[in-house]
């Protein structure tokens, strides 16, 4: 019985590498503008599920990881993409740099299972202050206020 459950689960996981994942970049219509700093970090952290400049890691082609994979990156860009940032008015572009600092400050981005692959991505107290110094000053002088209000911990 142990050999046939064993055989199955083979099968299955088999099988399932012939699913297809899209593991595609779409081109960049026009990227994030920051200082070399801050698109450093952008792009150590953020980039790979957040941008259409997604580096595939070769346990991204291997099922089921590379469906969890596909799927952080399609939501990611969903919610955030730095390749396509023209395609945000200056209010909406406010809130996602906004709700950017929420995340990381609150250590839910970049997220924990990216983390284990990729622990250079993790962000530290020194450059999630650059991210936030970067936000106040090129938010909206509302945002900066609002945010400034909200958020102040100097």
């Amino acid at each position: 019985m142990f050999k046939k459950i064993l055989i199955a689960i083979a099968i299955i996981v088999i099988g399932i590498q012939f699913i297809p994942v899209d593991r595609t970049n779409p081109p960049v219509t026009k990227e994030i503008e920051a200082p070399s700093n801050v698109l450093s970090i952008l792009k150590t952290s953020c980039y790979d599920c957040h941008s259409n400049e997604t580096n595939w890691p070769w346990y991204s082609y291997v099922a089921p990881v590379s469906f969890l994979v596909a799927g952080d990156v399609n939501n990611g860009r969903k919610r955030v993409n730095f390749s396509e940032w023209d395609k945000y008015d200056e209010k909406k572009k406010t809130k996602k740099l906004e709700h950017i600092i929420e995340m990381v400050e609150g250590g839910d981005m970049p997220l924990p299972n990216y983390l284990i692959m990729h622990s250079n991505a993790k962000l530290d107290p020194t450059r999630i202050k650059v991210l936030k110094d970067w936000v106040n000053v090129n938010g909206d002088s509302e945002g900066n206020l609002r945010y400034q209000h909200n958020h102040n911990d100097d």
